[in-house]
């Protein structure tokens, strides 16, 4: 599906909606837990299905309930203990969720029948050679095509000592959430020559914390030990809005010169994607912080004036690079994203596919190999008629329809239904007079 954007000024309230990273780690806990769970306020979106999915064949029982407007307010989950009951399904289909993928592949190394992993094409591209190489260190068995979906999984996780690259922080949460419930006696040790995306590890390690089960991890968490015997308790609480998101709507205003006020976001989340905003300040724009808890807290993002370039490192944030890079495209001076090696190897080759699509509006860019240099001009002079590829990445979409809303012409963007894996609703957001609006 292709979408056209009309240039104008962003203005409005949002409301932005979980995070996914939170939805997806509730979601695999309360299957593993004892017991009946709820989450409450979930991101209701593609890869929220597909974990919703994996945990049924997982043999979770998993209740969704709705508002009287057809809105999903929560998730009741009872769990399936440890896999105490067999699994429902031995097949899973992840569809473009990478996250679920991850953190799936561990937890079904916890019981001993075989399980296959498949997705969509992107999936099929994206490796998770070193998470198999540690489980089948740990005594489970793995076949993959060459590290890529299909991948099948046989258990049981045992302890031992493994060496775990992460080049994304997900194979290090996977064995985070797993190990605590390999058999009592066992020590699963594991040394992290190369850690990305350290803000996503502590906010699994916030949940080991919460559900008070014990670790060892040193200061730079380059080495953790996790005892087996442990177990995941059953959840009852809210999902916190998700920072990622929150970055569209943002840039939106900083490009158009509106303003935008977001709901629901809290600062004292362990989201490393909340560094946009100080992205957004350095930049030129007003970024104001409510503090205050619960829904009424809001962030409002404003731009009056020029915006001028920066240096920024995204390795703690990858998923903030196109969203960035738009901005940097209406900036004065140069817009150096690095350190983010990684954003090559998420849904696409996200420094690959803005360099190219930006020079489609007429910004010129250096391609480099941790990174990008958008070289702005203050305004952006695309053709009348620009067609954008969207290449079925959601953030590329997105960061491309906030872009758009500064350009002089209209601008196309195809498979804009990606956007729905992780915010649904966004296009339609920008595409109407958001003014005063709640979404």
């Amino acid at each position: 599906m292709n979408t056209i954007i009309t240039p104008h000024k962003f203005t409005g309230t949002v409301k932005i909606p979980a995070s996914k990273s939170h939805t997806i780690r509730q979601l695999l806990i309360a299957s593993l837990a004892d017991g009946e769970s709820e989450i409450k306020d979930p991101l209701d979106s593609l890869d929220t299905r597909s974990c919703i999915e994996a945990c049924k064949a997982f043999g979770a029982k998993i209740i969704e309930v709705y508002d009287d407007n057809r809105k999903l307010v929560s998730l009741k989950i009872i769990g399936n203990n440890n896999f105490k009951m067999p699994i429902v399904s031995n097949s899973i289909d992840v569809g473009n969720s990478g996250t679920t993928l991850y953190l799936a592949l561990a937890v079904a190394a916890l019981q001993s029948q075989p399980i296959e992993f498949t997705g969509d094409e992107s999936i099929q591209k994206r490796s998770a050679a070193p998470l198999l190489d540690a489980l089948a260190g740990l005594d489970v068995q793995v076949q993959s095509n060459n590290g890529c979906a299909p991948i099948t999984i046989k258990g049981g996780l045992k302890g031992g000592r493994v060496s775990l690259s992460c080049p994304t922080s997900q194979y290090l949460s996977a064995l985070l959430i797993a190990s605590p419930l390999a058999p009592a006696g066992t020590i699963t040790e594991i040394d992290v020559p190369l850690l990305n995306e350290k803000p996503y590890v502590e906010m699994t390690l916030s949940y080991l914390k919460t559900h008070n089960i014990p670790f060892e991890a040193s200061a730079d968490y380059s080495h953790f030990r996790i005892h087996g015997g442990s177990f995941w308790k059953t959840l009852n609480c809210p999902v916190p809005a998700d920072f990622s998101s929150a970055a569209f709507p943002a840039a939106a205003a900083a490009i158009s010169g509106g303003s935008a006020v977001l709901l629901g976001l809290d600062l004292n989340d362990t989201q490393g994607d909340k560094y946009f905003f100080e992205i957004l300040k350095e930049m030129g724009c007003e970024v104001i912080i409510n503090h205050t808890n619960g829904d009424n807290s809001s962030i409002t993002v404003s731009r009056k004036g020029s915006l001028c370039g920066g240096t920024f490192d995204l390795n703690e944030t990858p998923d903030l690079l196109p969203a960035a890079a738009a901005v940097a495209a209406y900036a004065n001076g140069d817009t150096s994203l690095v350190n983010v090696a990684h954003a090559r190897i998420k849904e696409t080759d996200r420094i690959a596919i803005m360099t190219k699509e930006l020079a489609k509006l007429g910004v010129c860019c250096t391609e480099l190999p941790d990174g990008m240099i958008i070289h702005g001009k203050g305004t952006i002079s695309p053709p009348q008629k620009t067609i954008i590829e969207g290449y079925g990445d959601h953030r590329i979409v997105m960061a491309f329809a906030a872009a758009a809303l500064g350009a002089k012409y209209p601008v196309e963007i195809t498979t804009a239904e990606s956007a729905a894996v992780t915010y649904p609703g966004f296009l339609e957001l920008l595409k109407k007079n958001v003014d005063g609006s709640l979404l």
